[in-house]
């Protein structure tokens, strides 16, 4: 959910949003499953090819919304469910198990590795998770990229008035965007140990809130990485504490559904203040 709450944020900074993050990070996953386990290929190179169809996912968004002019919602909708059909379709609805990827491409289970400090247990993805959300962190704030996408998100035609090329930025974002969900999905193998064309079927609606609640507006122009990355661990405890607490999937997906509202409803609040 980190991950995907980081490429959420560049998209959602834009004033866009993307739907179609879940079905990028597992239909990545299942590129890198299938050649690295089943085709034989080494697991860097399978790596690199999932992740760089992530990209070419997220670029496929980026030219249906800069030069077909659709809005951001719809586009992701869309390809929301032609993505989901494809990776049922490349996978024939079959998953590649926990032994198979031991046996064949441990290299793919790296992430969901970790040490113990103080007590407590650090992953790999964990670190590289902070890692990654201090390059964008630098990279927003520091550069004019950077500057660019903050200036789109706050009003795209005074943005290509000042000499904004916007839609080449929107494309670099959205490319990005899908280039993290891809390498999230290296991560996502490593942490559930296997990989199925099914699973997490709720990380869009995860990603959202945790933009939300990290401090991101909807309206675009204002945000933070840092607040995104805070917001996915909220989620995380969130949901891990009810679960712990033995409440019915069902009263979990309620009041996943009600954190939503809350977290849009407080951004309304804060704009309307802030005016």
């Amino acid at each position: 959910t980190g991950f995907v709450a980081l490429a959420q944020t560049l998209i959602i900074l834009t004033a866009g949003i993307d739907l179609s993050v879940g079905a990028i990070l597992v239909l990545s996953s299942l590129v890198m499953g299938n050649l690295a386990v089943v085709a034989g290929l080494p697991v860097f190179l399978a790596v690199l090819i999932g992740i760089a169809v992530g990209g070419v996912v997220g670029l496929i968004n980026s030219l249906l919304v800069t030069k077909m002019r659709l809005p951001p919602f719809i586009v992701t909708l869309g390809t929301l469910s032609i993505f989901e059909s494809i990776k049922l379709w490349y996978s024939q609805s079959e998953s590649i198990r926990n032994v198979d990827i031991e046996a064949n491409a441990p290299g793919l289970l790296f992430f969901g590795q970790g040490f113990n400090f103080g007590g407590a247990s650090i992953s790999y993805g964990g670190i590289t998770l902070i890692l990654l959300a201090a390059l964008l962190w630098y990279v927003l704030n520091h550069t004019a990229w950077g500057r660019h996408v903050h200036a789109i998100g706050d009003d795209p035609d005074a943005a290509m008035l000042s000499g904004i090329r916007v839609n080449r930025v929107l494309i670099s974002v959205y490319a990005v965007a899908g280039l993290i969900c891809g390498f999230a999905a290296w991560i996502a193998i490593g942490r559930v140990g296997s990989v199925s064309p099914i699973a997490f079927d709720t990380v869009n609606l995860g990603s959202i809130t945790a933009v939300v609640i990290g401090g991101t507006s909807l309206f675009g122009g204002r945000g933070s990485i840092i607040g995104s990355v805070l917001g996915a661990f909220i989620v995380g405890v969130f949901n891990t504490g009810l679960s712990l607490a033995g409440v019915d999937d069902y009263w979990q997906m309620f009041a996943a559904g009600c954190l939503v509202i809350i977290a849009v409803g407080l951004d309304q609040w804060l704009r309307r203040a802030s005016q």
